[in-house]
């Protein structure tokens, strides 16, 4: 499966099979979330929290992927990530685009 961020594959004909999307709420546990508090008094990266948000990521990269595979995708353009605090200590990634199929 290729993604892509740009909105349009160069070279390629394609038809548009339509929005797809992968969610996730991740949350860290308390012995991680405890120690990035103390980092906070210090400053610098939170490497846990940065883990936690690259799991995340994958996670709903892997989810969207396979909502494209469903529908017989070859590629997905326009690949979008987001996130957003859902509460302490947890974030919702939504990775998002357009599954597309080759046609020549």
């Amino acid at each position: 499966m290729k993604l892509v961020t740009i909105d349009s594959f160069p070279g390629k004909e394609y038809e548009v099979l339509g929005a797809v999307k992968g969610t996730i709420v991740h949350s860290k546990n308390f012995g991680r979330d405890f120690m990035a508090g103390l980092k906070t008094l210090v400053g610098g990266e939170i490497a846990g929290y940065t883990e936690m948000l690259n799991e995340a990521r994958q996670i709903a990269t892997k989810r969207m992927v396979d909502e494209a595979e469903a529908l017989g995708a070859d590629a997905v353009i326009g690949l979008t990530y987001g996130s957003s605090a859902v509460m302490q200590g947890a974030a919702e990634v939504i990775a998002y685009g357009t599954a597309i199929k080759f046609t020549n």
